[in-house]
C-alpha cells in the first residue's frame, strides 16, 4: 500500500508543479510571449478548463478499464503535453497545449483519491488520500520554487521540462507498484453511475468546491507580481515565497486531514474557508510590508489545503456507489475555482486598482463558501438529509 500511495503521490507532485509552477514564472512567460500579466493568466484558466472537461469525460471513458490501466494512460497524456508546453512560443499555441495539459489532471486525481481511500485502513481513508496530495503540496516546496528559480534565471520551458521527467518517474512507479484495480465503473455500469449528475447534494458540494477554493486561487495566481510590485521584493525573492507556500500547504493538507476526522468534512471547510477569507483580507493591509507578506504567505498556504481532503470526502461521500466519478467532478470543481478566482482577480487588477485587489476578490469568494457550507448545515438539520451521516 505505501509503495501505491507513494506512486499517486509521485503524480501529484508533477500535477502540482504544472499547475503552480506558471503562476510563479507568469512574468516572464508574458514577457516571451509578449503579453500582459492578466492575459498570461489566461493560461492558468486554459489549464483549469482542461481539468474541468477532462476529469469527467476520461474517468467515463476509462469506466470499463482497470483503473491502474487508466492511471497509467492518464499519466502519459500528461506526460506528453506538459512536455510539449516548454516549447510553445506563441499565445494561442500556449493556451491550447495548456489546455491539453489540464484534460487528465482532475481524472487522474479523481481515480486516484478512491483509490488511495480503498488501499487505507478503515478510518484512515482521509490519511491516505491527504498522503496522494502530500505530492501536491511538496510540488510546491521544492518542484514549484525550483521550476521558478530555473525559469526566472534561464529560460521559463525549464520548468515544464522537469514536469514531463517527473511524469515518466510516475510512469514508472504505477507499473512496479500499483496493484492490479478492477474497473472504475460499478457493477450496474457507467450508465447507473451517471445517474449521480441527478443529486442536488452533490451539486451543491460542487459548488461549494468551486466557489470556496476560487478564493485561494484569486491570491495565488498572482503571488510573484504582490511579492515584487507590492511588497517591492527582488525577482528572486517568489522563488523563496513559493517555498514558504509550500510548505504551509503541507502543514495544511495534514491538518485538513485530521480535521476531517475529528470535526467532520463540512465543518472543517467551514473553519478552513471563514479563517482563509480573514485571512486574505488582513493580507490587503499586510502585502507592503517585506517581512509581513511572507509570514503570511506561509498562514495562507497552510489555511488554504486544509479544505482539499475535507471537500474531496465529501464528494466521495455524496456520490455514493459512483464514488470515482464523483471524486473526479470535484477536481472539476476545484479548477473551475481555479479558473474563476484567476480570472476574476485579474479584473480589478486590468481597471488599475492594484495587486491587493486580487486579495478582496479571494475573501469574498471564500466567504461565499462558507455561507453555501452554512446552507449545508441548514440542510442537514432540516427535513432534507444531505448526503451520508459522516459528511
Amino acid at each position: 500500500m505505501k509503495k501505491a500511495l507513494l506512486a499517486l503521490a509521485l503524480g501529484g507532485f508533477g500535477i502540482g508543479m504544472t499547475e503552480f509552477v506558471i503562476m510563479g514564472i507568469l512574468p516572464d512567460v508574458a514577457s516571451a510571449l509578449n503579453v500582459t500579466i492578466p492575459q498570461a493568466g489566461h493560461f492558468i484558466s486554459a489549464y483549469a478548463v482542461g481539468v474541468v472537461v477532462g476529469a469527467p469525460l476520461l474517468t467515463a471513458m476509462g469506466s470499463k478499464w482497470p483503473a491502474h490501466k487508466v492511471l497509467l494512460a492518464l499519466m502519459a497524456w500528461f506526460t506528453i503535453f506538459n512536455t510539449a508546453s516548454a516549447f510553445a512560443n506563441s499565445y494561442s499555441s500556449m493556451l491550447v497545449v495548456r489546455f491539453l495539459s489540464g484534460l487528465p489532471h482532475g481524472a487522474f486525481f479523481g481515480i486516484g483519491a478512491v483509490v488511495a481511500g480503498e488501499l487505507a485502513r478503515p478510518g484512515k481513508e482521509a490519511r491516505a488520500i491527504a498522503t496522494m496530495f502530500t505530492g501536491l503540496t511538496i510540488a510546491n516546496v521544492i518542484g514549484v520554487p525550483l521550476g521558478t528559480y530555473m525559469g526566472h534565471h534561464y529560460s521559463w520551458g525549464i520548468a515544464f521540462i522537469i514536469v514531463g521527467i517527473v511524469g515518466i518517474m510516475t510512469l514508472t512507479s504505477i507499473w512496479f507498484w500499483m496493484p492490479k484495480l478492477p474497473p472504475s465503473a460499478s457493477e450496474e455500469g457507467l450508465l447507473q453511475d451517471m445517474k449521480v449528475f441527478k443529486r442536488p447534494q452533490l451539486w451543491i458540494v460542487f459548488f461549494l468546491t468551486t466557489i470556496g477554493t476560487g478564493g485561494f486561487f484569486a491570491w495565488y495566481s498572482y503571488i510573484a507580481p504582490l511579492i515584487t510590485e507590492v511588497a517591492g521584493h527582488p525577482g528572486s525573492m517568489v522563488s523563496l515565497a513559493m517555498i514558504l507556500a509550500g510548505l504551509g500547504m503541507t502543514v495544511g493538507n495534514l491538518t485538513g486531514a485530521k480535521m476531517a476526522e475529528k470535526m467532520g468534512p463540512l465543518y472543517a471547510s467551514i473553519l478552513a474557508l471563514s479563517l482563509m477569507s480573514g485571512g486574505l483580507i488582513l493580507n490587503t493591509y499586510l502585502a507592503s510590508h517585506q517581512t509581513a507578506v511572507l509570514v503570511m504567505t506561509f498562514a495562507i498556504g497552510l489555511i488554504a489545503f486544509c479544505i482539499g481532503t475535507p471537500l474531496q470526502l465529501m464528494m466521495i461521500n455524496t456520490a455514493k456507489e459512483s464514488k470515482m466519478l464523483g471524486s473526479s467532478l470535484n477536481q472539476s470543481a476545484f479548477n473551475i475555482g481555479n479558473a474563476a478566482g484567476a480570472y476574476l482577480a485579474g479584473l480589478p487588477i486590468a481597471f488599475g486598482y492594484g495587486f491587493t485587489s486580487a486579495d478582496l476578490v479571494g475573501a469574498g469568494l471564500a466567504a461565499s463558501g462558507v455561507l453555501i457550507a452554512t446552507v449545508i448545515v441548514f440542510i442537514r438539520r432540516g427535513t432534507l438529509k444531505f448526503a451520508t451521516s459522516n459528511t
